[in-house]
Formats: structure tokens, C-alpha cells, sequence
């Protein structure tokens, strides 16, 4: 009898760029309408969507097999579960997201010392306390159920531990950033029961093999082009590559046709000097998998 994998989604707000991750990796999952349990076209897995806050219990426990969560709320909930892979992929950025101490804007406090005493709201309490514990400063956490950052303005707290991106919102209410608590990324984590399964585990690390070459592949993009015999070496010598250019002999030509992958953010200056080394008709085409 064949095993499923019991594999969990994150719903909330990484749900559409996990399942949009998960589509540029070869598996397309489809919510149906307030199911909990997506389809999915692999018949080896069974999905499960799960708050991102929960998936770390839920995989130590068995419930689910593997899952996608962040490093924050394994730390939050001390869950003894396998990390597969770090997967750096969010709603907003490619970038690890923080989880940071802020207080109001025309503040004293400026330490995490100038803190004792004082009333803390965070959605992340238990990691919270040991963090503020370890370092010998009394705090009172109080769990926030959300619009953490109102909660200064209307004097519930004297300072908030949020998790952010860009600052944006922490600027929008007059906040200011003393001091960061944690970095935290989305991870794929399994059961340790079920890793030491062999069908299980083979299966998990196919997903991490995939989900990786797909968030490797964001960053890139594959460029060809033609090149004259004579330019060959001004156009090579502008170009990086994971490797080396590959590089083949237009038929009946002393023209050569070059192909290489580069960083997209470093594209967009690269194509002038190309044009201006010798380089034509170059195509820039968007990569799947980098592997």
C-alpha cells in the first residue's frame, strides 16, 4: 500500500506565494473554495493547510508529515521537528523577514535595559519572555491578537516585538526600531518520524530539491546571443556565469552563438554593454528550475 504524504500548506499570508512556489517547481495546487484540504497533482501527496503559527505542532506530533513554516514559530513553540531546507521566499521581498523591538517615536527608550519593568505585546510570547529573561530584564508580555502596532498609540504597551520587512507599517504609526530580536525565514520541516521513513523522506527531499532550484532560479535569467569571431573576447569577458558561457559555431559563419545565465538585477546593465562590445540579437528568457 502506497504512503501519502501528509504535507502542510501555510495559510495566512504566505499561502499564495507558497502555492505559487510550489507551481514554479512542477506541482500545481488548487484551493477549493473553505476546504482545507487542496488538490494536488502528485498522487503521492495529500495537502493540508494549517496557520503557519500551528505547523511546527502539528508536524512534531504527526499530523502532518512535513510543512512549510518560519524559523520565528518553531523557535516560539521549542518544536523538535527536522529542518529540511531554508527556503528565503515571503509576500513581499526575498529576504529574511525580522522580528523587531519597537517603541513609540518620541520615546526615551532606546536599550532593551530602558525596558525593565515595562509592558511588552507581541503575537510571539514564549520566545519573547525567554529572550528578555535570558538577559536578566523583567518584562511583561501580554499576546496580541493582532494590530500589534496600535497598541502603543492606545497605551496597551509600552513597546511591541512585530515581525517586518520594510519598516513600513512600524513607520506608519509613529514607531521607531530600538533593537532586533530574531531574523526568520519560511522552512521546510518534517516529522522525525516520518524522515526516517524512506518513502517519506524520499519524497520530502524531492519537494526541498525543486522548491530550491525554483527560489535559485527567481534570481536568474538566461541570455542568448550571436557574436562576431572577432568580438568574441570583448563580449566573454563581460559575461558571468554559473559556469562558462556556452558557446557554438553558427553553420557557415564566422559568427557564434552565446548563451550564459545571469543575476537579474544585474541584466538590465549588462544587455547595453553587450550591444556596445559587439554582441546581436540578444534574447533574455526567464528560467523555471536552476538546479
Amino acid at each position: 500500500m502506497r504512503k501519502l504524504l501528509k504535507l502542510g500548506i501555510p495559510k495566512g499570508s504566505l499561502q499564495d506565494a507558497t502555492i505559487s512556489l510550489f507551481r514554479r517547481s512542477g506541482w500545481k495546487i488548487n484551493v477549493n473554495g473553505r476546504s482545507y484540504f487542496p488538490d494536488i497533482n502528485d498522487d503521492d501527496i495529500e495537502c493540508a493547510l494549517c496557520r503557519a503559527q500551528e505547523m511546527s505542532i502539528n508536524v512534531e506530533s504527526g499530523v502532518i508529515d512535513a510543512g512549510l513554516t518560519g524559523k520565528d514559530w518553531i523557535a516560539e513553540h521549542g518544536s523538535d521537528v527536522h529542518v529540511v531546507s531554508d527556503l528565503i521566499y515571503s509576500k513581499v521581498s526575498a529576504r529574511p523577514a525580522r522580528w523587531v523591538l519597537a517603541v513609540a517615536g518620541d520615546s526615551t527608550m532606546n536599550r532593551l535595559e530602558d525596558l525593565e519593568g515595562k509592558t511588552i505585546s507581541t503575537e510571539m510570547v514564549q520566545f519573547t519572555k525567554r529572550y528578555f529573561k535570558e538577559r536578566n530584564i523583567n518584562v511583561n508580555v501580554k499576546f496580541s491578537w493582532g494590530a500589534t502596532e496600535a497598541k502603543i498609540v492606545s497605551g496597551l504597551a509600552d513597546a511591541i516585538v512585530e515581525i517586518t520587512e520594510t519598516e513600513s507599517t512600524i513607520r506608519a504609526h509613529n514607531l521607531k526600531v530600538i533593537h532586533e530580536i530574531m531574523q526568520t525565514n519560511t522552512q521546510l520541516i518534517a516529522n522525525k518520524t516520518a524522515w526516517q521513513d524512506p518513502a517519506k523522506r524520499k519524497k520530502i527531499e524531492q519537494i526541498a530539491l525543486l522548491l530550491q532550484s525554483a527560489l535559485v532560479a527567481d534570481r536568474l535569467v538566461g541570455i542568448k546571443m550571436n557574436v562576431p569571431e572577432s568580438k568574441m573576447g570583448s563580449v566573454i569577458a563581460l559575461l558571468p556565469s554559473l559556469n562558462g558561457p556556452t558557446v557554438a559555431p553558427l553553420y557557415q559563419s564566422d559568427w557564434f552563438a552565446i548563451e550564459t545565465i545571469v543575476d537579474t538585477n544585474v541584466v538590465r546593465d549588462l544587455i547595453p554593454e553587450l550591444i556596445r562590445a559587439g554582441a546581436e540579437g540578444i534574447i533574455e528568457y526567464p528560467l523555471n528550475k536552476v538546479i
